[in-house]
């Protein structure tokens, strides 16, 4: 029997590769998928007073094959997107000196002369977040205050730390966990920046490089290209001249959807309490961004 040409095996397996790439797959309703993307924002300045300023954000997006060709491709691009996300949750880690929780799919952080924030979002349920983020604390010296409130859809527990009194509040919301964690610095911060007493200030930005429709419960603020995007620096964000939208809002939950050109609107509840100060940027593929500015 002769053996076949090299030809004739490079013909057969790309027949064979071919018709693997149209096999239909049933989707596995467990797994949370591959991340086949990771969007990356950094910004560093120098800040009021000198200090330095710095904001990340972070996007994930999951791959959904239909057929073994895209689930292989798929698998592979999460090996470069989960190598990616390891170094820039390093770089983030310890820039900020806040912790993460594997399996985040949006996340932001600030780190400026008054505060140490991060936001996140993740499929992870409350009870994983709540157990992570207690024992990574912990073995960075914080420590819980007796006063903590806890639910199944919701958590929130304040820490003393050597820096400053920090919070952090979870909640339960559209099958994933969200997590807010910040550290106020003793540090006065300019009136620019403040909210109104008992009040929240929301500042709007966009990331891209089209316009953008934000609505914050019922009023609607359109965003040119790049309009306010910088709210991500602490100078001019505190500037009474900047061209940043700013809304005052009372504590509480706001409905937020934005809505990017060429891109399918996206609805959130954004949660805040009295007398924090927020940021909302336009990301990729019209992806609200919140971060805790204050």
């Amino acid at each position: 029997m002769k053996r076949p040409t090299l030809g004739i095996v490079f013909a057969a397996s790309l027949v064979a590769a071919t018709a693997a790439m149209a096999i239909p797959v049933t989707p596995d309703p467990t797994s949370n998928g591959a991340a086949d993307g990771l969007h990356v924002g950094w910004y560093r300045s120098t800040g009021l007073d000198a200090a330095v300023d710095q904001t990340w954000w972070a996007t994930r997006n999951r791959c959904v094959p239909d057929t073994l060709g895209e689930r292989l491709i798929c698998a592979a691009l999460g090996i470069l997107a989960r190598a990616a996300g390891r170094t820039f949750e390093a770089k983030m880690s310890d820039d900020a000196g806040l912790p993460l929780p594997d399996g985040w799919d949006l996340m932001t952080a600030k780190n400026a002369s008054f505060i140490r924030s991060a936001h996140v979002e993740t499929p992870l349920d409350l009870a994983a977040v709540l157990d992570f983020y207690r024992a990574a604390l912990g073995r960075r010296g914080w420590t819980e205050i007796d006063s903590a409130v806890i639910a199944p859809d919701r958590a929130e527990i304040a820490f003393t730390t050597a820096d400053g009194p920090a919070t952090l509040r979870l909640i339960r919301q559209d099958n994933k966990t969200i997590a807010d964690l910040s550290l106020r610095k003793p540090w006065t911060v300019t009136a620019g920046i403040s909210p109104k007493p008992g009040q929240v200030k929301l500042m709007l930005g966009n990331e891209t490089d089209d316009a953008a429709v934000v609505t914050v419960n019922e009023r609607t603020i359109r965003l040119a290209a790049h309009a306010g995007e910088k709210l991500t620096y602490t100078d001019d964000a505190a500037s009474e001249k900047s061209d940043i939208p700013k809304i005052d809002l009372p504590p509480g939950k706001h409905k937020v959807t934005v809505k990017a050109e060429g891109s399918v609107a996206q609805s959130r509840e954004l949660e805040v309490a009295a007398n924090e100060t927020w940021g909302l940027l336009v990301g990729p593929d019209g992806a609200p961004l919140p971060m805790r500015l204050y």
